[in-house]
């Protein structure tokens, strides 16, 4: 079974790369042990986003008198939740089935394992074993929850994400530690739906790599909602006891303990490059990681990496971009390497989170001389309408050339407008330009308008 190219990993960088290397007249094959769509389909992306839907569903009900609506009775079925969430990644997976059919890409279902120059072994679990030749071979095998000493997952007790997504029954009390995008995600869901949750992170603001502003922002509104906001705290163990956790917490050097049903460890991930056979041929790591240079090829000849197993934001999108340039540079197609600048970063809870470029304090810390402008959701009439008034926009510019050096923002749908200024930036659009930009009325997106205009004093509506 020879081909041209073989991409081992189905998740978002690997089934994408697979379809443009067909669509560029590639023979292409892709190996996946588990279910199409990797972990993004099956167990990040996709699904925690049905779950956050059902949470918003949820709150829109509680809230219902609000916008003139008499509701009865109510509660979260939390089973129920569950399962269309599962439904709907299982759905999303036939679709890429369909998807690889549609483009005649041969897949291959078992655990790859590169045994050669251009060979891989792929063995299954009723023992057979296979071996393809690939002129090109992709690693795309992506990441999974980092597992810590202090913090042993079990799957029962100390869980990742995986099991939370799973979990039969509604925990009465949550402790998460980590908020990133996978703890706050999941703080926001279990807090709605009636679990009293505890959010842990080490440093001095959740969400830490957004602008400071933002963390802020979120934290007052976590626990405006009842959510337990616990910073500078580290876990520094959890015991076991009849079936629930004690943790051990040291926050600026003092000790509590904190009894919780069930832990949720979300404090990062770890690259998938165990047991896949890259010592057989001597790819180079670092840290974890496969090194790459900007076209994802390795030291090795014909060896190309992408998505969350090289350095860089682990996120889905930018593992699909990746596997669509690394395709393209082997077909010989001149591009260009990936801006990694450029790369909005979106976190899903309510209100939601979006960003893109410098936060104000790297900004400061680069030596820029920055004009900052906000405007408030508080201050808009479709937030007002909507009834989702909590966040803002935030722009920085570069007060010398206009340039937009990064937008931040928190609010209702604010994932959907965050795109506005991705392509400002890549287009090196000035605020003079978006400020005369003609943005439609009444819309959240006026409020990026309405930032720049703050930043050049020009705002109307404040």
């Amino acid at each position: 079974m020879d081909f041209d190219i073989i991409i081992i990993g189905s998740g978002p960088g690997g089934y994408v790369a697979a379809i443009r290397a067909s669509q560029l007249g590639h023979k292409t094959a892709i190996i996946e042990k588990e279910s199409l769509g990797g972990v993004c389909l099956n167990w990040g992306c996709i699904p925690t986003k049905a779950l956050l839907k059902s949470a918003q569903v949820f709150d829109y009900i509680e809230k219902s008198e609000e916008y003139g609506i008499n509701v009865g009775e109510y509660s979260a079925n939390f089973e129920k939740m569950i399962k269309r969430s599962r439904n709907i990644s299982n759905g999303m997976s036939k679709g890429i089935n369909f998807l690889m059919k549609k483009n005649k890409i041969t897949v291959i279902k078992g655990h790859a394992s590169i045994i050669d120059m251009n060979k891989i072994k792929i063995s299954n679990e009723n023992s057979n074993e296979k071996t393809v030749i690939g002129k090109h071979i992709i690693i795309a095998t992506g990441a999974k929850s980092r597992n810590l000493k202090n913090i042993p997952q079990d799957g029962i007790n100390i869980i990742g994400y995986r099991d939370a997504l799973v979990l039969k029954d509604k925990p009465k009390n949550l402790t998460i530690v980590g908020s990133g995008a996978i703890g706050v995600e999941m703080a926001y869901f279990f807090n709605k739906i009636g679990t009293k949750v505890t959010l842990i992170e080490y440093l001095p603001n959740i969400i830490p790599n957004e602008d400071k502003d933002v963390s802020l922002q979120l934290e007052r509104i976590f626990k405006k909602s009842g959510i337990n906001v616990l910073t500078n705290t580290s876990v520094e163990r959890v015991k076991i006891n009849d079936n629930s956790c004690e943790l051990l917490l040291n926050s600026n050097n003092k000790e509590q303990i904190l009894n919780s049903d069930k832990v949720l460890s979300a404090i990062g991930i770890e690259a998938n490059i165990k047991n896949i056979g890259l010592e057989n041929i001597g790819i180079a790591t670092d840290n974890g990681k496969i090194i790459v240079d900007e076209f994802y090829q390795c030291n090795i000849p014909g060896f190309y990496a992408i998505g969350d197993v090289i350095s860089g934001p682990a996120l889905a999108h930018v593992a699909s971009a990746e596997g669509i340039l690394c395709v393209e540079k082997i077909s010989g197609i001149d591009v260009k390497p990936i801006d990694m600048q450029n790369i909005p970063s979106c976190t899903y809870c309510s209100p939601e989170i979006a960003s893109v470029g410098l936060t104000e304090k790297k900004a400061i810390d680069l030596g820029y001389k920055i004009k900052i402008g906000k405007f408030p959701f508080s201050a808009s009439g479709k937030a007002s309408a909507s009834g989702h008034k909590d966040g803002f926009v935030k722009v920085i510019f570069d007060e010398k050339y206009g340039e937009l050096l990064g937008c931040h923002m928190i609010g209702s749908n604010v994932t959907d407008m965050i795109a506005e200024a991705v392509v400002a930036r890549k287009l090196e659009t000035t605020g003079y330009e978006i400020l005369k930009t003609v943005h439609p009325h009444p819309t959240m997106s006026e409020a990026v308008m309405e930032a720049v205009a703050d930043a050049y004093d020009e705002v109307i509506h404040l």
